[in-house]
């Protein structure tokens, strides 16, 4: 499935190593002033090679759109875009041809399909999210009143020890790691400079916080806000967890302290649930966790197996980041306003 959405509908192609990637964003209405340098500038935000802490890769990133803008505007016809590959050194993954990294995709993809891209990971890389960006930097300007703020919470053990009220979002991108904390931020700098150097790779949290998404936002049963939140944010690469509100935690507590209860004008005094219930947007920031594993690809050697089954010493090479995290701020909040803009589209022509 190379879709999602219903409405706001995002259709994407390429691989890693491919001439280009790019999508067709189906359902955004007509008449969207874009503003080109946004966009821009969140595909600047996700693109590799920003840091010593990322990817050596170099790509410019520049998106070309081929359709349904006219002098600046949507015209409510597909959108259609492409994003040029120019720095593949699909060279340094020829040592993979037979091979299988562990816990990659590789191994999955070779039994589904018969065969695999084995350059970068072809389909299954997270170049494909730089399309994503595209599309979530679309959404984002349709929801102009809604603001989505995702920043790093967690690298391996460095965490915020502080409650997202109590944070500065302008700060985000103050630092390479994007963690609004400064002093935190600082520690998970060195801690992935450290784990780099050691070739080998962490792993990290990724917080979210929407404000303004206002009330009914979301289906009952089986189109849940979170769930097709969940849904969006798990499809991420090395995306291992979603949790919202309180999350894992209200299972330790009782109903008398787990209930929000409400002021006489509809908020809640407290905010467990995370903006989200029964499914649907109650008017309060919703807010969530996403847990990202460490990359698979490491600069050490592993024992694998190749496709004749046989054992192997595997020595990775190539270009990878030794955290995702950093990254995957922009790609968490660009899935999050897809979502996001397709039940705002649902809700408009009460489709359901």
């Amino acid at each position: 499935m190379n879709s999602i959405g219903r409405l706001f509908c995002l259709t994407t192609f390429g691989e890693s190593h491919g001439d280009s990637i790019g999508g067709i964003l189906d359902g955004c209405p007509a008449g969207l002033s874009l503003d080109f340098e946004l966009i821009q500038s969140e595909l600047n935000r996700r693109k590799p090679g920003q840091s010593t802490i990322t990817t050596e890769r170099k790509e410019s990133d520049v998106v070309k759109f081929h359709s349904g803008i006219f002098e600046g505007k949507t015209t409510g016809a597909s959108i259609g875009f492409s994003i040029v590959n120019s720095n593949q050194n699909s060279k340094d993954y020829s040592h993979l041809k037979d091979s299988y990294r562990p816990s990659h995709s590789d191994f999955t993809y070779s039994k589904k399909y018969g065969l695999r891209d084995y350059r970068g990971g072809g389909r299954s890389s997270a170049r494909e999210t730089a399309n994503w960006v595209v599309a979530g930097a679309i959404a984002k300007q349709l929801l102009s009143q809604v603001k989505i703020n995702a920043y790093v919470s967690s690298v391996g053990p460095v965490f915020i020890d502080k409650n997202y009220s109590e944070l500065d979002f302008s700060k985000i991108e103050n630092n390479t790691v994007r963690c609004p904390d400064e002093a935190t931020a600082q520690k998970m700098i060195e801690l992935i400079e450290s784990i780099k150097s050691e070739g080998d790779t962490v792993g990290g949290v990724i917080s979210c916080v929407v404000q303004n998404a206002g009330i009914g936002l979301g289906e009952p049963i089986f189109n849940k806000l979170h769930a097709n939140l969940g849904h969006a944010l798990l499809s991420i690469n090395a995306v291992k967890g979603v949790e919202f509100g309180s999350g894992f935690c209200a299972s330790e507590m009782r109903g008398s302290e787990h209930n929000d209860l409400f002021n006489t004008d509809g908020t809640t005094k407290t905010n467990r649930s995370g903006g989200i219930q029964g499914g649907i947007s109650n008017g309060m920031d919703i807010y969530f966790r996403v847990a990202f594993k460490p990359a698979s690809t490491i600069m050490q050697s592993q024992q694998s197996i190749n496709n004749s089954g046989q054992e192997i010493a595997l020595d990775a090479k190539g270009r990878h980041d030794p955290c995702v995290v950093p990254r995957a701020v922009p790609i968490i909040e660009a899935m999050t306003a897809m979502v996001l803009a397709d039940f705002y589209l649902l809700n408009r022509t009460s489709i359901l």
